[in-house]
């Protein structure tokens, strides 16, 4: 839903796909275009239990007509979020078992071509420590086009090549972050705090 405060109130701008509606609407960002690209994930509210086989955990584009676009439905996605010139998009994978980000490249049109692995937390799981998430979750990207995003403990800090190039620990299970300030402090949400780190670099958009 867009909230414009001079109205004083909201506007659903999408609330299904094809007549069905969407399971949990769970990260959401928006391109250049003003197009937005958000993950749909059926795992989100345990307590609205469906257990059809047609249930697609996606994810979407909302085009600025209005349109609705199944883009990916292969995966359990969680966050996502666009290389500094828009030309991939990373998606990460809620599944204990594959726990993934994967890159796709995206056309003109905003459509995206076939993914490919961009980094796997596997191994960096295995070595976490008890209680910590079991796939990476929220992500953003700085200008130098380095991925931080939720994983085990902390947050991890992959290069454009997929390279793990370190890791901010914060002891607590992490969901997300974004940065804010002048763009060179990263805010996180972890199980119990709110915290921020400041870093060397910026934030797209900064």
């Amino acid at each position: 839903s867009s909230m414009p405060l001079s109205l004083g109130g909201k506007r659903t701008l999408a609330d299904n796909y094809q007549s069905k509606r969407f399971n949990s609407p769970n990260d959401i960002i928006q391109r250049s275009s003003g197009d937005y690209y958000f993950t749909d994930p059926y795992y989100g509210l345990p307590e609205e239990k469906d257990t059809s086989n047609d249930k697609i955990s996606g994810v979407y584009r909302l085009s600025t007509d209005g349109n609705v676009t199944l883009l990916i439905s292969n995966l359990l996605p969680n966050g996502l979020a666009f290389s500094p010139d828009e030309k991939i998009l990373y998606v990460g994978q809620s599944d204990p078992n594959k726990p993934l980000i994967m890159a796709y490249p995206v056309n003109s049109d905003g459509n995206l071509g076939k993914g490919k692995l961009f980094f796997d937390a596997a191994p960096l799981i295995r070595l976490a420590k008890k209680g910590a998430p079991d796939s990476p979750d929220g992500m953003k990207v700085d200008k130098k086009g380095n991925l931080f995003t939720a994983g085990p403990s902390g947050i991890l800090v992959i290069s454009p090549e997929g390279k793990l190039l370190g890791k901010l620990e914060t002891t607590q299970p992490t969901a997300n972050c974004a940065w804010g300030d002048d763009g060179s402090t990263l805010y996180i949400t972890a199980s119990e705090y709110l915290c921020r780190i400041k870093t060397l670099t910026k934030g797209v958009g900064f």
